[in-house]
């Protein structure tokens, strides 16, 4: 019951914000950008930015909330994303926008690796199956944000949708301020800044299972944004029907949502790198199939599959760095993973891009998915051979 009175509050304000900043991005942004007459590359380049912002600065937010605690974090990340849609009304120019979406970056950058390590920490005995249920809420304001935005931009100018999004932010407020602050930072006794720097840095380059766990994650992302950049050109070259790929990515994050929490239970069950090594190979297997069949039937039951292997990779790699890194830097480790993840969404499209060009479409989703089946057979051995405290799930803890 105690960890429910945080773990519920903590993925309420994350669904939300999530919600609210997606709102912000997809359809909304790019129509925004339009009228202020930004040319298409420039377009893309404001897009990413966030992005970039999250690689880089990551790591060093989910250190300071190990120095400073998770709370207080929250708290700072939660008025970023509350008090920055409140700026665009005053943006006249393409720089103006892209200096607003990289301090609005920000607010993520904050969120990504403090809520999983806050999440971790409350979350012991059912680690994976609890980073399971808030990634599910997490996604679904993946959904949720962009078919609300859609419907707005009906009726309100663009400008307009922001302050409502500053507005559905500032709700998040009120979950984050029920929060109670971590133990472990009530407890701990602080050591200088460049102490704990260098103590951060150190062990974030010899921890193998955060290095293990971010590269796993890096590969499902190069795979997963590679299959969204270049599916729907693929598919336009075969004649497929282009309601049908938008049922596929629909199909996908829906299994992935409910499966999710499924898959962090099972992840708790058997061992964290036997779980991530069974989704990736399941993965590998679907990508490889993915132009095998044009028949509907064939590609939303791969829809099915890719979003079932996400659901097994994501809760386990999470609680496996976090049952590998000491708690005083459990923040810089989250961040670290979340740079690679980030890294992955960057490179997937880019990657996919010169694959393609120099090969085919279907080559180079099989030898993606080949890269992810090797990827399976590292980690079990990395994770059962050379690492075996990680062998050990959460619950066995």
């Amino acid at each position: 019951m105690k960890q429910l009175r945080n773990l519920i509050p903590i993925t309420l304000a994350d669904f939300i914000v999530r919600s609210a900043y997606q709102m912000g991005k997809t359809p909304l942004l790019p129509i925004f950008a339009a009228t202020l007459g930004t040319t298409d590359a420039f377009l893309g380049f404001i897009v990413s930015v966030s992005t970039f912002t999250g690689l880089v600065l990551k790591p060093l937010f989910g250190l300071l909330s190990d120095r400073w605690g998770r709370r207080v974090w929250l708290i700072i990340g939660t008025l970023f994303f509350a008090f920055m849609p409140f700026s665009y009304q005053f943006i006249e120019t393409p720089g103006q926008l892209l200096v607003v979406r990289c301090i609005h970056g920000l607010a993520t950058a904050i969120y990504g690796p403090v809520t999983l390590a806050y999440v971790s920490e409350q979350a012991q005995s059912r680690r994976a199956e609890w980073l399971g249920w808030f990634g599910s809420a997490r996604n679904a304001g993946y959904v949720v944000g962009p078919a609300v935005a859609g419907w707005m931009l009906l009726t309100l100018d663009p400008v307009v949708v922001f302050t409502v999004i500053g507005i559905v932010s500032s709700i998040a407020l009120l979950p984050v301020m029920l929060l109670q602050r971590s133990t472990a930072h009530i407890k701990k006794q602080r050591i200088p800044l460049r102490r704990h720097v260098a103590s951060a840095l150190r062990t974030g380059a010899i921890t193998s299972s955060i290095w293990l766990a971010g590269s796993m994650e890096a590969m499902v992302y190069i795979a997963s944004y590679a299959t969204k950049a270049f599916l729907p050109i693929y598919a336009l070259s075969v004649g497929i029907n282009m309601a049908l790929v938008g049922a596929f990515f629909s199909v996908q994050e829906i299994a992935h949502i409910i499966l999710r929490p499924f898959g962090g239970r099972l992840g708790d069950r058997l061992s964290y790198p036997i779980t991530v090594a069974l989704g990736m190979t399941v993965l590998g297997v679907a990508l490889g199939l993915l132009t095998w069949s044009t028949s509907p039937v064939v590609l939303l039951s791969l829809a099915v599959l890719m979003g079932a292997a996400q659901a097994i990779i994501f809760p386990s790699t999470v609680a496996l760095v976090s049952t590998q890194v000491d708690e005083q830097h459990l923040g810089a480790g989250m961040g670290i993973v979340g740079s690679l993840k980030n890294a992955g969404k960057v490179t997937g499209p880019i990657l996919a891009g010169v694959m393609i060009q120099m090969l085919d479409y279907a080559l180079t989703f099989r030898i993606i998915g080949v890269a992810l089946i090797l990827g399976a057979c590292l980690i079990t051995y990395r994770g059962l051979r050379l690492l075996p405290p990680i062998a050990r799930s959460g619950a066995e803890k």
